[in-house]
């Protein structure tokens, strides 16, 4: 009666279990039952992990079977001569050397100014002008001397020519009289520095110090006046390429901050390599005429330092290396429609530019060349090729 009541128990239990089976997700997620709804997944969670596991065993041994499926599917690419230009990518700063800050030569009052902020001035023109503390007084006063000792040396010197008086009288009427000229001379010159003018041509971006001010030679900063026609770019360049970059190479220029570039050259290149960090200078001339490049503006530079007329240029992301250090790729031998075989080649690469190096030997103009798949297939191994449209 026991073995009878616990196989009814077992026969319920096995019922209402293939009853959960038996029904939909719809249907148990309807019935609100946590215990069940868990159950269900914790169910389906299982078979998913054994169909996984299952499919992999069916494509491994369908690959071990059908030759057509253990053949490699590539993409190739001719090998090309084309002209290849490999660039230094430096950082610079905009100069010119007429940006100056220009001081007084003369100490007093600034009792003029004839310019202001934005003005375009021409070289020589006034800009301002300093109390000169009388000294234009003293000039006329000394000019009339000047004029007294001119008109004494004139009248010694033509009774001299008459051979009228002594010769002294005639050198001492002519060393007064060139005494005078230089003093007057000397003052008119110090009176001109109480004058202030431009250096060059260019503009007055700041007016520094206003009319009214006390100033003195050396200390006070009148102005200052910039011109940007005569514009370059100046940066530092590791030595290793002081054969290489030298003055007429061709430089590209990029200014981020405008959203503008430009192709110049080389205009300088510097004879010193500084001692604290392996650089030297060069000057590159750049094109101003909008004005829009200001001093100390940053640029990006792409120096050329290397061209090759006939450079066999291929991706970084197909070359591979072997345990001896040397780099290779797969090339494409025995081609039969889109069938062939891989055949390894041991190169020599030599600059990279972005994403594509230099092939140095190896490889030979019109070698198809593996290029997708190139990691996954081995020398001398069947390949198949698929033809990018």
């Amino acid at each position: 009666m026991k073995k009878i009541y616990s196989l009814l128990i077992v026969t319920i239990i096995l019922t209402s279990c293939g009853g959960d089976n038996k029904k939909s997700v719809e249907d148990i997620i309807a019935t609100n039952n946590l215990e069940q709804i868990r159950k269900r997944k914790t169910q389906l969670d299982g078979e998913q992990q054994t169909i996984a596991s299952q499919l992999k065993q069916l494509e491994a041994k369908i690959k071990e079977l059908d030759p057509q499926e253990r053949v490699p599917l590539i993409t190739t690419f001719d090998a090309k001569e084309a002209v290849f230009n490999h660039y230094v990518e430096l950082q610079g700063n905009v100069s010119t050397k007429q940006n100056l800050v220009i001081f007084p030569e003369y100490s007093g009052i600034l009792t003029r100014v004839y310019v202001k902020e934005g003005q375009k001035v021409s070289k020589g023109q006034t800009l301002a002008k300093i109390d000169d503390g009388g000294l234009s007084q003293q000039v006329a006063q000394l000019q009339i001397q000047a004029d007294l000792a001119k008109t004494t040396f004139e009248r010694q010197e033509r009774l001299w020519n008459q051979k009228i008086g002594s010769e002294i009288q005639y050198l001492q009427a002519k060393s007064t009289y060139e005494a005078q000229q230089k003093a007057v001379s000397q003052l008119q010159q110090q009176i001109g520095k109480t004058i202030v003018r431009a250096p060059f041509s260019g503009t007055i971006d700041d007016v520094i110090t206003e009319q009214g001010s006390v100033v003195a030679p050396g200390q006070s900063q009148l102005f200052r006046i910039v011109n940007l026609k005569d514009m370059y770019i100046e940066t530092d360049v590791p030595e290793r390429y002081i054969s290489n970059v030298t003055p007429g190479k061709d430089v590209q220029v990029e200014f981020p901050i405008l959203g503008k570039s430009m192709d110049a050259k080389i205009r300088q290149a510097g004879n010193f390599i500084n001692p604290a960090n392996r650089t030297f200078k060069v000057e590159v001339a750049i094109d101003n005429k909008e004005n829009t490049i200001k001093p100390n503006l940053t640029a990006k530079l792409k120096i050329n330092d290397y061209t090759s007329e006939k450079a066999i240029l291929i991706p970084q992301s197909i070359i591979s290396e072997n345990a001896e250090g040397q780099q290779y790729v797969y090339t494409v031998t025995d081609k039969s429609g889109n069938k062939a075989k891989a055949k390894r080649v041991i190169i020599e690469t030599g600059k990279t530019q972005g994403d594509y190096i230099e092939v140095l030997s190896g490889l030979e103009n019109g070698n198809e060349i593996i290029d997708e798949g190139a990691r996954s297939v081995k020398d001398g191994q069947d390949i198949k090729i698929l033809v990018v449209e």
